[in-house]
Order: C-alpha cells, then structure tokens, then sequence
C-alpha cells in the first residue's frame, strides 16, 4: 500500500514534471513567434491562438516528454538529496528498491497519458496545426506524383505517369489484371478523374482481354468505374504521419505494404516511435533518480548539469537512429528501440552504483 511518503514523491515529480514544461513550452511560444512573425501578420488572431498554438503546446510537450521527465526527476530528487531527505529516507529503513516504487507510478501515469496523447488526442489536433501551417507559413502539402505504380488488389496492378490533386486527374493511366502470373485484361487510358469513394472517370480507354492466344478490343471515350484506391494512398506528405491515430497508423503500414508502396518509411517510424517513448519514460526516471539521490558537493548544479547531457544524448540518438530507419540500414523497430536498449544498460550501471 502507498504510504504519505509515496505520495509525497509522487506529487513532487509530477508537480515538477509540469512545472518543466510550463518553463520550457513558454520559452519555445516565444522562440516560435519571433521565426514566423512576418507570417502571422497575414492571419487572424483566432486563427493564430486556437487553431496553431493550442494544438502546438501539447504537440510539443509530449514530443519532448522524454526530456522533460528526466529533468523533472534530476531537479527534484537532487533538492531532496541536497536537503539530506534522501539520505533520512534510507536511514529509517526504506530500502532503494522501495524507494523507487513512487517514482514508478509516477513514471507509469506520465507514460500512459504520453501515449493516449500520441495515439488518439494530438493526431486530430496536428491535422488541424498542419492546415494553418501549410496556409499561412509555408505549404508542404504534396499535390503532384509521377511514375505511380501500386497493387490494388491481388493480381490487379495500377500505374499513373502523372497525378494532378489540384484537379484530382491522372495520365497515361493503365490497370492490369493477372491470374496465376497470366495477363488477363489491360485497360489503358489517356486520363483519369478521382471523383470520391473510390469512384474514378475513365475517359478515352481500352480495354484489352485475353483467353489465352485470343484476344478482344473494347473501346470508350467514358468509363465510371470503382477502384480501391485513394488519392491520399500515393500522395504522401511529411506530415501525414503525425495526423493519424495509432490504430489508423497501424492499419495504413499494412495496407500501404501489400500494395507494395516504398515510401512508408516515416509511417513505420512514427508507430514504432509512439510505444519507444513509452518505455523512455521509465527508463530515465530510473538514470535520473540512480544519479540525484546522491549528495555531492557544490549542491545539484553537477546532477542537473549531467541529468541534461544524459537527456539530450539520448534524444539525438533517437534522431540518428531514425535516419538509419530512413536509409534501410535498419528495421524501423530496431531503429526506435535502439536508444532504450542503450540507456536500458546505463539505468542498470547506475542503479547498482547508487547510494542504497
């Protein structure tokens, strides 16, 4: 059972935990403000405060919340050890072990708002961030793809020369059907139209089917027809990623692989990215706590100074390792896990080599 003491931790990293971010999230609003002003000038303030900045808060605070638990356990652990109240605690016969009981849960209630955060709550807020950014700041929204070649269906090849989002047409589009590697039928056109649930408009097509050393000729200048495919299926952005709940993230990797789509490498990150930083959380509550409970001279400037090295380490290896992913030297899993099984080992080290 929890005892006053265990509560006493707990609302003093959680307390510090959000003081942290408070700090931190007003000095980037600032940093933010000044790098786009000349853009902000060009909309309206409602525009400005509900629809980038209250989604851009939480965006940011949960991008970094790796950093800001770790700081928040360095801080406040380093004040208790400073105080000698480290020190009172195992001198009445509260082992280390149990000593870390609270900073547990309290690492557990920061993970586990972390990634309902990340999975069901910020992806609708970045759609919405994203739009304001790609109006008035600057527009990454792809609306062009060349040389698009995916599988519809099994047996069912679809390619497109050239996509227009702006009209929703394509060029040069031909879908080829096969059955047992056998070409079957092969319609080819001079242009398509996505009109919505998967509706699309032929226009000037033909239609080639084949029995065998047979064939027939069907021709057309308009055609409505359904194919299981979307716009949004080839025309990938950078940020398509961050607006999709995990689930609709899970089910679109799957998808977009057996249509042997290349370019989801980012997706795959994001969703293996999302549990990582589960784990960080308790990873670094654990480095954090094994280096601050110590009481050193010269008070918690060295630990806060170390706590910060140890933090920031860790969120550019996470960034080199996810190039990796980008590149193909490395399985997005492994890329995203990679830092925890590193820091895994350090949490370990140091915990031995605290003061127990």
């Amino acid at each position: 059972m929890l005892k006053k003491i265990d509560y006493y931790i707990i609302k003093k990293f959680l307390g510090t935990y959000f003081f942290a971010i408070a700090l931190i999230i007003s000095i980037a609003v600032v940093f933010d403000i000044n790098e786009k002003l000349d853009k902000f000038l060009n909309a309206p303030m409602k525009e400005i405060i509900v629809d980038y900045y209250l989604n851009f808060i939480p965006y940011f605070a949960n991008l970094f919340s790796p950093l800001f638990t770790f700081i928040a356990v360095i801080f406040f652990t380093s004040k208790l050890a400073d105080n000698s109240e480290i020190i009172a605690m195992l001198s009445s016969g509260i082992s280390f072990r149990r000593l870390m009981v609270p900073y547990m849960i309290s690492a557990a209630i920061i993970a586990c708002v972390t990634f309902y955060l990340n999975s069901f709550i910020i992806p609708p807020a970045n759609n919405t961030r994203i739009e304001f950014q790609n109006k008035y700041v600057k527009n990454k929204k792809v609306d062009y793809a060349s040389n698009i070649q995916l599988q519809v269906e099994p047996g069912v090849i679809a390619y497109l020369n050239r996509f227009d989002n702006n009209t929703k047409t394509g060029y040069r589009f031909s879908l080829d059907k096969f059955e047992d590697k056998t070409l079957k039928s092969r319609l080819t056109a001079r242009s398509i139209t996505y009109d919505e649930d998967f509706h699309w408009i032929v226009k000037d097509y033909m239609i080639r089917d084949f029995d065998g050393l047979k064939e027939s000729l069907r021709l057309g200048t308009h055609l409505d027809t359904i194919i299981s495919i979307d716009p949004s299926d080839f025309l990938i952005s950078q940020y398509d990623s961050e607006i999709m709940t995990t689930p609709e993230l899970r089910a679109y990797i799957d998808k977009q692989k057996k249509r042997g789509v290349a370019n989801i490498k980012d997706f795959e990150i994001e969703y293996e990215r999302r549990f990582a930083m589960t784990a960080a959380a308790f990873i670094l509550t654990t480095i954090g706590m094994s280096l601050a409970s110590r009481k050193v001279k010269g008070g918690m400037g060295i630990n806060i100074g170390i706590g910060l090295l140890l933090s920031f380490s860790y969120i550019l290896f996470s960034t080199v390792t996810s190039t990796f992913a980008v590149s193909g030297a490395v399985s997005p899993r492994i890329a995203m896990w990679l830092p925890n099984i590193l820091y895994t080992g350090i949490a370990i080290f140091l915990y031995h080599k605290a003061p127990k």
